[in-house]
């Protein structure tokens, strides 16, 4: 008895040293791209914003487009969409409007597309401004917006809205704001909290305002009809899943896209 007592004790001691001696690692990984929930399960909807995960998108400011037409291709297919050709948004921060009714490169001097064709992908990329998807699941119709603060106060959500009602007959028009600067994080001077009604701004430092460009694009939505605005809730400053002109301002950027499967 007294061997077999031994013996056990022997073992739990070399368990023991075992166990001290492995190293346990977390493992974490990055989501290469994201999604409204209240959007992701909508059938024939397709969209998601890029993580830094799949590097940045935004060819501007790049010093070697390489990298990143390779990232803006692994980002459709992660959604599904290889080989897809993406039609980019221009993005000069108005309201203008376009109808997208075949893959082209780019569509310039507009802030959002709508499009009703499956052949059709819309991107756009961002830094702090506002993705914006839109959707119309009885007339399967989609649209992308770009929301800066110029684009706010053209009415740029408010455009794009009215421009699916007229141009395609949309009665059931849903939204879902995607990741950008939040009104905690967004410090803007008199000359730029100026335009912008009261309820938007809460004061800041040094004189300076913080505009919650989110909840202006959401009023704007809901004053044209939309009874169901989601909001990803991720501030862009905030969060290192994604680039942000505020917190490093060197050209990085994420995209959006949006498609009809």
């Amino acid at each position: 008895m007294a061997v077999s007592l031994a013996s056990d004790s022997a073992i739990r001691a070399r368990m023991a040293e075992s166990a001290a001696a492995v190293t346990f690692f977390v493992m974490t990984t990055t989501p290469a791209a994201l999604h409204v929930p209240e959007l992701a399960d909508e059938p024939g909807l397709v969209h998601a914003f890029s993580t830094l995960a799949l590097g940045s998108v935004g060819l501007k400011h790049a010093l070697d487009p390489v990298p990143v037409l390779e990232a803006r291709r692994k980002f459709a297919g992660v959604l599904g969409l290889a080989g897809a050709k993406l039609t980019a948004i221009g993005s000069v921060h108005g309201a203008e409007v376009a109808r997208v009714d075949k893959p082209v490169d780019s569509i310039d001097d507009v802030d959002a597309l709508i499009t009703d064709r499956r052949d059709v992908a819309i991107f756009a990329t961002y830094a702090d401004c506002y993705p914006i998807v839109l959707w119309d699941p009885e007339k399967r119709v989609a649209g992308l917006v770009h929301a800066g603060w110029r684009g706010t106060k053209a009415g740029v959500a408010k455009a794009a809205v009215r421009y699916m009602k007229d141009e395609f007959g949309c009665r059931f028009i849903r939204a879902g704001i995607g990741p950008g600067i939040c009104g905690r994080c967004y410090e803007v001077g008199d000359d730029v909290a100026v335009q912008f009604e009261r309820r938007f701004l809460t004061e800041g430092n040094d004189d300076k305002f913080l505009l919650d460009l989110a909840a202006a694009n959401r009023a704007q939505l809901e004053d044209e009809g939309v009874k169901q605005v989601f909001d990803i809730g991720i501030c862009t400053k905030e969060h290192y899943l994604f680039p942000s002109h505020r917190r490093h301002p060197d050209g990085t950027r994420f995209g959006a896209i949006v498609a009809i499967r």
